[in-house]
């Protein structure tokens, strides 16, 4: 007799409540969410598949409590694990490694029975934000291949101390553990193009957002999941989690800064999906934000955007909108603009400078431009700048018989790039 496939807890459950398909559980928790006073949830049928298969997700604060509402059942009871040290599986196989109970009112984490009076010391939350603000630092200088273990590491600490964490101090570590994830997420993404593995991070970086009940948290992480269907060309769903994303930010005290990053996450990802006018006209929005600024400051985590960055997203969304003269300047300005720390952008914008000069026929000047960019990555890997040289490379075929290209090819396909980019 074969084994049920899925998660039939949740599939019971739904059928039970008069939800005879994915479809109908999905409008009703969309429809009911105001009437518990959350505001701006949507959720879609292949979010329900996904809680349906084999290893559901463990859902964010807000649809868990939508859930419970509709379903009359505890998420636990509903085949979800959590994926802080639940000791349940979705199957309903107790895991062998510990015997474990959830806390009261909390939700996100559990502990083993034994240590169900230990507290924390109020400097906890303090302690542990500083190692998280100590790995944000040292993501611009440290190999991410190297950077990445550690980092997820602390996260796992987090975890186990969240549930032994009473106020303030927990709502400080909270917030620190979503930053921790956020940024595991976007080395996954963006350093080791693991898009699938950067989409279960952020789940746990929005999920940790939810428990310190930081909307800004909450919004950088949903704008960073739009990158994933973005970049894929999934346009639908990636306006979806920005429309998640800005929700979240008029929430909180969003900077300029903050609402200007915004617009750039969504013009890169119209750029993707081919829509460079509107993602021009995104750009044009952020720069007009920039120029008349907030009265709000940006979050300190928030290191990853500036005027220049906005400048690079600006100079390669002209550049696939075939307005080379316009990318060149801008390129070029950008280069002049950034910041010595910023080697990781750099990379990309010699690629796209490259990618300019190959676009206005001169292979010569795309040559040296991808070479300053194998320069880069040789000192600070990063997985999307060397997409960057390969796109030029590309581009570079109705010349790959010149001497020059074929000198950028013995660069690109020397025993260290090569070994390399195979390992990572």
């Amino acid at each position: 007799m074969s084994r049920p496939i899925g998660n039939t807890r949740l599939k019971a459950a739904r059928v039970a409540a008069g939800y005879n398909s994915q479809q109908a559980l999905a409008d009703a928790i969309t429809s009911d969410a105001p009437q518990l006073g959350i505001r701006g949830l949507a959720v879609g049928v292949r979010q329900v598949r996904r809680w349906e298969s084999d290893n559901p997700p463990w859902p964010q604060p807000d649809i868990r409590r939508v859930l419970t509402h509709l379903l009359g059942q505890e998420a636990e009871d509903l085949g979800f694990t959590a994926p802080w040290g639940s000791g349940q599986h979705p199957g309903g196989q107790t895991r062998p490694t510990s015997t474990a109970r959830s806390l009261p009112g909390t939700r996100l984490a559990t502990v083993p029975t034994q240590s169900v009076s230990i507290t924390q010391p109020i400097s906890v939350g303090a302690n542990f934000e500083a190692v998280t603000r100590s790995h944000r630092y040292l993501y611009w200088s440290v190999a991410p291949a190297t950077l990445h273990p550690a980092i997820l590491e602390h996260a796992r600490l987090g975890c186990a101390l969240l549930p032994e964490t009473v106020e303030p101090a927990r709502h400080r570590l909270a917030a620190a553990l979503a930053e921790s994830y956020l940024l595991a997420g976007r080395i996954e993404f963006f350093d080791l193009r693991q898009p699938d593995q950067a989409g279960d991070t952020l789940l746990r970086a929005l999920q940790a957002a939810g428990e310190a009940d930081d909307p800004l948290l909450g919004s950088a992480i949903l704008a960073h999941t739009a990158f994933i269907p973005g970049w894929a060309g999934e346009r639908e769903a990636a306006v979806e989690r920005m429309v998640a994303a800005r929700t979240y930010a008029r929430r909180g005290p969003a900077s300029a800064e903050f609402h200007a990053w915004l617009d750039a996450v969504e013009a890169e990802c119209e750029t993707r999906c081919g829509n460079t006018r509107t993602a021009l006209n995104l750009i044009s929005h952020a720069e007009d934000i920039l120029t008349a600024g907030s009265e709000h400051t940006t979050p300190v985590w928030m290191d990853w955007f500036g005027s220049a960055r906005l400048a690079a997203f600006k100079g390669n969304t002209q550049l696939k909108a075939g307005r080379i003269p316009q990318a060149r300047e801008t390129l070029q300005q950008v280069l002049e603009d950034l910041p010595p720390e910023s080697a990781k952008q750099r990379t990309v914008v010699l690629g796209d400078l490259a990618a300019v000069a190959a676009a206005d026929g001169n292979p010569q000047e795309a040559c040296h431009y991808a070479g300053q960019a194998l320069d880069q990555l040789a000192a600070t890997w990063y997985a999307t700048g060397m997409d960057r040289v390969r796109e030029v490379r590309r581009t570079l075929a109705p010349w790959q018989n010149e001497q020059c290209v074929r000198d950028f090819d013995d660069r690109l396909y020397d025993w260290g790039t090569t070994v390399s980019a195979l390992q990572r």
